[in-house]
């Protein structure tokens, strides 16, 4: 069996609203689908993380670059593969986008190999360690609306009312302005449900470390991307200083990247984006390096259908640490916000948000080989981007 195409897919609709986070807004809602086809005809699918211009940059990438570089190659070589493209491009890109582009594939690669065997991914990756898999509401993102503590508390509600019993909101407008967007949202939440903050590393450590002390009192779950990711020191200042966990590792890049977080002991809770790091080849090696230092993990998950399928995946096979009877749950992420990708991009849509109302706050495994989706391609020729 042989590659005999790489293909990419940007997908591209307007918002009826804009969201944003504490870097920026947005009004369009994009995804990166990338098509790995082999000449036995097995089909695999991954996605490339990042939105806006940054797809189309990826999709050049994928297309120019390191397609051609695979063609020909047996899509079972993940391993080969992925260190044949990692060496050729070490001079011009050990993060940031070509390794976004790489992870598109190496996902792909996965979802071929399972095709090929005829096994769920996770079944690649060792097996299930759980049948079912909790699920946290992602939302709350900024907007530029008159009331946005009004907005947060009735969308935080209407997570909690889904079944969900974990949510996460957006912060990054100031310690002040943060800090009321919080207590709203627990107001709204209650006490019995899990909240966690995400500043998008809006904020020094020593802008940080005092909010995060507000925070823990207002039983914050996790602090993520508190300062800068290149910032280590300020990471660990902030770890040192909080007893609420600190969170962080979605703008990392590779086990080299990974390393220097994990051993400095920069983050309680590492957020590895596998559309981003490396694809599932590199994760593999990132999560050995965590529970190496016995560091938890909960990745980061954000974008269409196809990176919400993987995740189930990776989250099933994904070890108890540090083992017991009752061991501390991983979660998966899932952003509650409007995004047809996610919703409508599959044959089958994973149905998330209905099964969490319906079984508990949790969600069941897929069964099918490789990633167990199909896509619906007249919907992807609909919201392809020229």
């Amino acid at each position: 069996m042989k590659i005999s195409e790489v293909n990419s897919y940007v997908l591209q609709y307007a918002l009826d609203e804009e969201l944003g986070y504490s870097q920026q807004y947005y009004a369009k809602r994009t995804a990166h689908i990338v098509e790995v086809v082999t000449d036995e005809g097995i089909k695999g699918y991954g996605e490339a993380f990042g939105g806006g211009g940054v797809a189309f940059g990826n999709k050049a990438i994928v297309e120019k670059t390191i397609g051609p570089m695979i063609l020909g190659m047996d899509p079972l070589d993940c391993e080969v593969i992925w260190h044949k493209v990692y060496n050729l491009l070490r001079d011009h890109g050990q993060k940031g986008m070509p390794l976004q582009a790489l992870s598109g594939i190496d996902m792909a690669l996965w979802d071929i190999a399972g095709k090929f065997y005829g096994q769920p991914v996770y079944k690649l990756l060792g097996g299930a360690f759980r049948e079912r898999i909790e699920v946290y509401g992602y939302g709350m993102m900024l907007q530029r609306v008159p009331n946005l503590k009004e907005r947060f508390a009735r969308e935080s509600a209407a997570i909690a009312a889904k079944g969900f019993t974990a949510t996460k909101m957006k912060i990054g407008l100031g310690p002040k302005e943060d800090l009321a967007l919080v207590e709203t949202v627990r107001r709204a939440i209650g006490d019995d449900i899990k909240l966690m903050v995400d500043a998008n590393h809006a904020y020094t450590a020593r802008e940080a470390i005092p909010l995060g002390r507000e925070l823990e009192k207002l039983g914050v779950y996790w602090f993520e991307e508190p300062v800068a990711p290149e910032d280590r020191q300020g990471y660990r200042d902030v770890c040192l200083a909080l007893d609420m966990n600190v969170a962080g590792g979605e703008a990392e890049f590779t086990r080299w990247g990974f390393r220097d977080l994990i051993e400095g002991r920069c983050v309680d809770v590492l957020q590895p984006e596998v559309c981003g790091l490396g694809g599932i080849t590199e994760y593999r090696k990132v999560l050995a390096l965590a529970h190496t230092h016995f560091v938890p993990v909960v990745n980061h998950v954000w974008g269409s259908a196809v990176a919400v399928a993987a995740n189930l995946h990776l989250l099933a096979a994904l070890p108890d640490l540090p083992g017991g009877a009752h061991p501390v749950q991983p979660l998966l992420e899932y952003d509650t916000t409007p995004n047809r990708f996610r919703e409508e991009l599959l044959a089958e849509p994973l149905d998330v948000l209905g099964r969490v109302g319906r079984e508990g706050g949790t969600i069941g495994l897929p069964n099918g080989p490789g990633f167990g989706f199909e896509i619906d391609w007249d919907f992807v020729r609909h919201f392809r981007a020229a």
